[in-house]
């Protein structure tokens, strides 16, 4: 095993097995452990499963799509009250899914993780959307589309729904037809949600200038993505400004490796030069 910390051997033992086996509300609260060392993650994962049973009590004798949706909202956003946190939406605490399920507000994608979690445990499998600036999910059920906004209290969108935010996004008219949803609305596996949740973090984390802390998001990214070249890059680049230069070196050269004609290509090989002659003086 590597030499990380006690919630980073954690965090790495959860994601290093079949994608199809890791258990994503677990991960996540490994993810946690390193600003919350005392976390409890069976707490959590035992809250969820408290959401779930009371949600199985309540659902109707025909499990229909839209009554199971229906049953998990009521519970979760009107009787818990979660709900999208739009007061402070870049608070870094929004990424912690432990403080999510306390304080029950939280940004897109750690509330579709808690609905994620409950829907799985009333055997109702759903399945995250990285719609481009926000984040759904929807039934894990063929043919069927429709999408739920964890943010916006469960609500239920359509394709024609999701065709009119992404006009939004995009500035122009989006014709979206199913061939284009594996596109346009791509399913997020468990290591790429896991990567959001943590791009998150370090985008967060950088414009506040806590750059030890954005410098653990983007080696945790590595850990599921080691040859993301934008993160190699970032990390290369912490790593020159506090002086950790044979790190950078090896970064900033993988990245190069990776993206040869980057735009940015020449600032990093100048880059690497500088350090090339911090070493021979």
């Amino acid at each position: 095993m590597i030499n990380f910390s006690l919630a980073r051997q954690r965090f790495y033992q959860a994601i290093h097995q079949p994608e199809p086996e890791i258990d994503l509300a677990r991960a996540a609260l490994h993810l946690a452990e390193e600003d919350y060392p005392d976390l409890d993650p069976d707490k959590y994962l035992n809250a969820l499963d408290r959401m779930a049973a009371v949600i199985e009590e309540r659902l109707p004798p025909e499990r229909y799509p839209l009554r199971i949706i229906q049953a998990i909202n009521q519970y979760l956003y009107e009787d818990l009250g979660f709900h999208g946190n739009t007061v402070d939406y870049y608070d870094p605490l929004n990424s912690f899914i432990n403080v999510v399920i306390d304080r029950r507000t939280g940004i897109p994608i750690t509330l579709a993780l808690v609905y994620l979690e409950v829907a799985k445990r009333i055997g109702f499998p759903m399945e995250g959307v990285g719609m481009p600036g926000h984040f759904l999910i929807r039934p894990a059920v063929a043919e069927m589309e429709i999408f739920v906004d964890p943010f916006n209290g469960g609500e239920v969108l359509f394709s024609s729904d999701c065709q009119e935010r992404l006009s939004q996004v995009y500035g122009r008219p989006i014709e979206l037809h199913s061939d284009q949803l594996p596109d346009l609305l791509p399913t997020v596996g468990p290591k790429q949600f896991l990567v959001r949740m943590l791009t998150n973090l370090k985008l967060i984390y950088l414009s506040r200038q806590e750059m030890a802390k954005a410098l653990a998001s983007i080696e945790r990214i590595l850990l599921l993505m080691p040859d993301a070249p934008i993160e190699l890059r970032d990390r290369g680049l912490l790593y020159y400004q506090t002086g950790r230069w044979t790190e950078a070196y090896q970064d900033l050269e993988r990245y190069l490796l990776h993206q040869p004609t980057a735009d940015d290509a020449s600032v990093v090989r100048r880059l690497l030069q500088r350090i090339d002659q911090s070493f021979t003086e």
